[in-house]
């Protein structure tokens, strides 16, 4: 079989909290052990058993910052007094060397993303089948009191309100068919023809 070399891909998939995205994002890289991914920058302390490189990079709030504003970092935020961040090389040096990648994060990091690699990065927005139905899947995984849900379910709103800046988009009803449109979604963006080096020399020597 002729496989030709390319450039990585980008998967980002991104969702409001309950839909699946880290169910899909997992599922992915289970079934493809060459899926690479990226390990996270935090300025929190390390649990038991997380290891430095491992689970995350732990630095401090000061180191964060400047990797941040120096551009060492794809896409980041500070919520609740905690920085998290993606280091770009890493991403940068995978992505050229043909390893595909999926980011699991919300509609702020596919956008920050999105600007830092504009060639790479497809997209993909999980919605639940109904806010009924997420609500439910809330309420099954956690017993947070109602005032939580609450708040829970107002942060998904706004997060579907982004939906539309999306290269795709799955409902996820099913959750073995959404992990296959996933799937189809990723194998459809390595077969880009744009993204596939040499195709244009291969293509030339049919005419010798």
């Amino acid at each position: 079989m002729t496989q030709l070399p390319r450039r990585g891909v980008c998967l980002v998939i991104s969702a409001p909290s309950g839909a699946g995205k880290s169910t899909i994002a997992n599922a992915l890289r289970a079934s493809e052990p060459t899926l690479r991914h990226s390990v996270s920058v935090t300025t929190r302390g390390p649990r038991p058993g997380e290891v430095e490189g491992v689970h995350y990079h732990f630095r401090d709030i000061a180191e964060f910052r400047r990797m941040a504003a120096e551009g060492e970092l794809l896409e980041w935020a500070e919520v609740f007094g905690r920085g998290y961040g993606t280091p770009r090389a890493p991403v940068e040096e995978a992505l050229d060397a043909g390893h595909d990648m999926v980011f699991d994060i919300d509609w702020q990091g596919h956008r920050l993303l999105r600007a830092a690699l504009p060639d790479d990065v497809v997209s993909l927005f999980v919605l639940p089948p109904s806010l009924e139905e997420l609500e439910r899947r809330l309420n099954k995984r956690a017993s947070d009191h109602p005032e939580e849900i609450a708040k829970r379910m107002k942060a998904a709103l706004d997060e579907i309100s982004h939906w539309a800046e999306f290269d795709h988009t799955i409902i996820n009803s099913d959750l073995d068919t959404a992990i296959s449109q996933a799937r189809s979604v990723l194998t459809a963006a390595r077969l880009s023809t744009r993204r596939q080096r040499n195709l244009l020399d291969m293509v030339a020597s049919f005419s010798r």
